[in-house]
């Protein structure tokens, strides 16, 4: 993934597109925003790119082993809001 400082750069949008073409990009504004262009039809890929991730694979079957739920009165203590 590239990411394209627009505060630095000026690229067109069809250099931009270009880009876009061979790698998913991020847009980055001064007041740092962030935007992503990417590929509509490329999310079989970008899942298949999730599953390898390791760390987060490792992250999200940790996630799901665990069992213990809690309530809005549980959850608002815990995060310390009113």
């Amino acid at each position: 993934m590239k990411t394209i400082y627009l505060s630095r750069e000026n690229p067109t949008l069809l250099d931009v597109l270009a880009l876009a073409d061979k790698d998913n990009i991020i847009l980055r504004t001064q007041e740092g925003r962030q935007f992503v262009l990417a590929e509509v039809n490329d999310f079989s890929r970008e899942v298949e790119l999730v599953r390898q991730h390791q760390e987060l694979m490792g992250f999200l079957g940790q996630r799901s082993r665990e069992t213990k739920t809690y309530t809005l009165k549980e959850a608002r203590e815990r995060l310390d809001l009113q």
